[in-house]
């Protein structure tokens, strides 16, 4: 533990820089120190780079291993003193002061793992795998042995990446809305049914009547299936936008051609009050519309229970990419209680 007092700064502007590497490594903490730009972080880097010394010095430990698990800072006395001005006049001003506590631990590479998790993943789950054997399944049905297991689950993302990428380049839809709710798979033995549940299948059969034929060509020529049939069929949403990937794909839509990230929420909120649902969440992350700092924004209406696991919850996070960088969007939907 290292303690530094009367240092002359507000505690304010000391506790703004301590909040950033409070629970981080040593040598991260040094990393961001030098990056940050503002005159707190001089004072707080000399005193950590002491307990470092003093504890590899003293100790015999590895800075490698480090990890500031405690970092306070507390108001200090206030100092007065006089500016002096011309013809002998002077003015009193006030100086205040802080005292800043720096404590170190050395952690073994077990404890390393558990002191990161603990500090970058709180206590969250995905709604559908909390649910999953209750009142939701799975997306994808198959059975594997356990050494095949990886493979087969690498064989369902080529799919349906395969099958998002030809969508998307055949749809005739301005707002560049795929549709795509969900992709359910079945595999047996010689034959692997693809489910593809849309909102718009009419703006990917309209024009070629044949486009599920040439989707399905192309699924097999990309995984290379010889002794496996492929079967295709496409299944309509009665109500599109009561699904979140779908909503999401609005959203990234209307932030890709820089509408106001509230009117697009709110517009969005509107289209699922049409589909009749209990409740619904939208969260936006990153520097949304253009600012130098990300943050996090979101908005509710109506109720979503994530903790009760008979409330019938639909979850998706979706990435999109603006001219500022990349806008994370996530949506909950609360659909039905059993």
């Amino acid at each position: 533990m290292t303690n530094i007092q009367s240092i002359s700064m507000s505690a304010h502007k000391a506790r703004r820089v301590l909040d950033q590497i409070r629970g981080r490594s040593y040598q991260e903490t040094l990393m961001i120190l030098e990056l940050m730009p503002y005159r707190a972080c001089y004072p707080i880097f000399k005193v950590i780079y002491s307990a470092a010394a003093n504890a590899k010095h003293n100790m015999g430990l590895n800075e490698e291993y480090l990890v500031i698990i405690k970092a306070t800072v507390d108001e200090g006395t206030t100092v007065k003193k006089l500016k002096p001005r011309a013809r002998g006049r002077s003015y009193p001003i006030k100086r205040p002061t802080c005292h800043i506590t720096i404590v170190l631990k050395n952690i073994s590479l077990y404890e390393e793992s558990v002191v990161e998790n603990s500090i970058g993943m709180g206590q969250k789950i995905n709604p559908l795998g909390f649910r999953l054997g209750t009142i939701q399944g799975h997306h994808s049905l198959w059975f594997a042995q356990p050494k095949n297991y990886s493979k087969g689950l690498q064989e369902d993302q080529k799919i349906r990446e395969c099958i998002k990428n030809y969508v998307q380049k055949n749809m005739r839809i301005s707002s560049g809305v795929e549709g795509i709710a969900r992709i359910e798979i079945q595999k047996r033995i010689d034959l692997i049914q693809i489910i593809i549940h849309m909102g718009f299948p009419k703006l990917l059969v309209e024009g070629k009547p044949r486009r599920i034929e040439e989707l399905q060509m192309n699924v097999q020529k990309e995984l290379n299936y010889v002794n496996r049939k492929l079967n295709i069929t496409i299944t309509r949403i009665t109500k599109p936008y009561g699904h979140p990937n779908i909503l999401a794909e609005f959203i990234a839509g209307q932030l890709r051609n820089r509408v106001s990230f509230r009117k697009a929420i709110k517009k969005a909120i509107e289209l699922t009050e049409q589909a009749d649902t209990k409740g619904i969440q939208v969260q936006i992350a990153g520097r949304i519309d253009g600012k130098e700092i990300a943050r996090v924004e979101w908005i509710r209406e109506g109720r979503v229970p994530l903790q009760t696991i008979r409330a019938k919850i639909d979850y998706c996070s979706y990435r999109v990419r603006t001219i500022y960088g990349v806008l994370g969007i996530k949506i909950w939907i609360f659909v039905d209680e059993e």
